[in-house]
């Protein structure tokens, strides 16, 4: 018997079947990004809405779909047939139905929708923790206005208490997002953005910048931490104090970060300590742009760096200093290596294993 399926079909099925795999894939609770996993008021709520409307949505397609079909079957030309089947025109009542319905469908939509929305813009009352959020071409700055500590790319937060985040972009249009959590708010220049979550159970919940920023928009990543508060308390009490005095290895290491220019960039030692984080960068557009970098202060107290992209290892902080622009297209250290090509500024093995030992030492 000749098989009848074109190369054609076989081909489609081949890439539909994967494909659908992969989107289902996405909408399991288990994965780190999931929407449906809610573990705040704020992603919970937003999940409760999500449902009232793609139940609503359901609802509609069965009985569109439905008409639809039953209309297809119903007066479908016969073969026995020699004539067309009578033809109509204009329904009132049917048009005066299928106008109300929708309107009906909208309206009990827009009452949990507004409500939501309000909810979720409010911020409660009673004490919260407030924290600036700021980001940058390709990596997440954060600011604790009432504590005194500067980090980057991950957040501390303590479970089961308010956090109030203000959101500014230095650059280009990006956007917050931290499924778990909350969903997607934008950040835009020159405009302040204010949102609120709570964690309410301890954990590490992954972020993403959502509003594509540039090369290394994919790249952008950071994480919440969520501490019991004890926990949160030390982690602000070690923020806040300065790092040993390097000594050793970490002591050359501190010297090639302070000869090799890290320091106009990079602040370190504290949420007070040394460096220009917001200076220019002499010898590269000077003049021209301020390329404020991640504060170092305690580095080696993250999981990751390179805006969540690397864990924290020797290995991966070797990467990195040889050749970030392999790691992570368009960041600016890659720039400025390019600017330091000559010898007084680029980097030995024995700078970098250096400046390694340094950085693992931040603690």
């Amino acid at each position: 018997m000749m098989d009848r399926r074109s190369p054609g079909h076989l081909r489609l099925a081949a890439f539909t079947l994967p494909l659908i795999a992969l989107l289902a894939a996405a909408c399991f609770p288990e994965h780190p990004q999931s929407t449906f996993d809610a573990q705040g008021p704020v992603a919970q709520k937003q999940l409760d809405l999500f449902m009232i409307i793609f139940w609503a949505a359901v609802f509609v397609f069965v009985v569109v779909q439905g008409a639809l079909l039953y209309t297809v079957l119903r007066f479908r030309r016969r073969q026995q047939q020699d004539s067309l089947p009578p033809q109509w025109h204009g329904n009132p009542r049917l048009e005066v139905a299928w106008t109300i319905a929708p309107a009906i469908v909208l309206a009990v939509i827009a009452v949990p929708t507004i409500t939501t929305i309000w909810d979720t813009a409010t911020v409660p009352p009673g004490e919260s923790l407030e924290v600036n959020v700021t980001a940058h071409q390709w990596w997440w700055e954060f600011q604790y206005p009432g504590l005194g500590v500067v980090t980057a790319n991950e957040l501390h937060v303590p479970v089961g208490r308010t956090v109030k985040v203000s959101l500014e972009s230095r650059d280009v249009i990006h956007s917050f997002w931290v499924p778990k959590l909350t969903g997607k708010t934008d950040l835009i220049p020159r405009n302040t953005n204010v949102i609120w979550f709570r964690a309410d159970q301890a954990g590490t919940y992954y972020g993403q910048c959502a509003e594509f920023c540039g090369i290394a928009h994919a790249q952008m990543r950071f994480r919440v931490i969520a501490d019991a508060p004890e926990a949160f308390d030390a982690w602000v009490a070690l923020q806040g104090e300065r790092p040993p005095a390097p000594a050793g290895p970490a002591a050359q290491g501190f010297r090639v970060f302070v000869q090799k220019g890290c320091t106009v960039c990079h602040t370190f030692g504290g949420s007070e300590g040394e460096g220009v984080q917001q200076g220019r960068m002499d010898g590269f557009l000077k003049g021209q742009a301020q390329y404020p970098a991640p504060n170092l202060s305690h580095f080696a107290s993250r999981e990751t760096f390179a805006a969540g992209l690397l864990t924290r290892t020797d290995e991966n902080l070797r990467r990195w200093l040889l050749d970030p622009r392999a790691v992570k297209p368009g960041n600016r250290m890659a720039q400025l290596a390019e600017a330091y090509t000559n010898a007084e500024k680029a980097l030995s093995e024995d700078d970098i294993s250096a400046l390694v030992t340094y950085l693992q030492s931040l603690k």
